[in-house]
């Protein structure tokens, strides 16, 4: 089993937008949660290493650059020329965190599982 840093990324992603789903394991959701303050850290680290990586062409890479998105929502106005426009994609896709939270968590867990390629 060969654990790819994407698949850590998205499970921690995954963990940090699905928290308020993970009411039924309390130390799960606690980890989360303190998971959560490092997010827009998090969510930077995500967004480069896609790119980088060239991951923008896989499922693993897509949902991790909304997860990104959704992480960094706070800070994208200070990007000049596109922060604005990232900033309402960020915020429309924030709709919807808790899905692509479950989403992210699962192809991480899935990933990492050798059960997606």
């Amino acid at each position: 089993m060969n654990i790819e840093l994407i698949e850590i990324l998205n499970i921690v992603a995954g963990l940090i937008l699905c928290v308020s789903f993970l009411d039924a394991v309390p130390s799960l959701q606690k980890f989360a949660k303190w998971l959560g303050g490092f997010d827009t850290i998090i969510g930077i680290v995500i967004i480069i290493y896609v790119i980088w990586a060239g991951l923008l062409v896989n499922l693993q890479g897509i949902f991790a650059i909304f997860a990104g998105l959704i992480m960094i929502v706070g800070i994208l106005p200070a990007i000049p020329a596109v922060g604005k426009h990232l900033e309402k994609v960020a915020k429309w896709l924030g709709g919807f965190q808790g899905f692509i939270g479950i989403i992210v968590l699962l192809l991480g867990i899935l990933g990492a599982l050798d059960i997606l390629v």
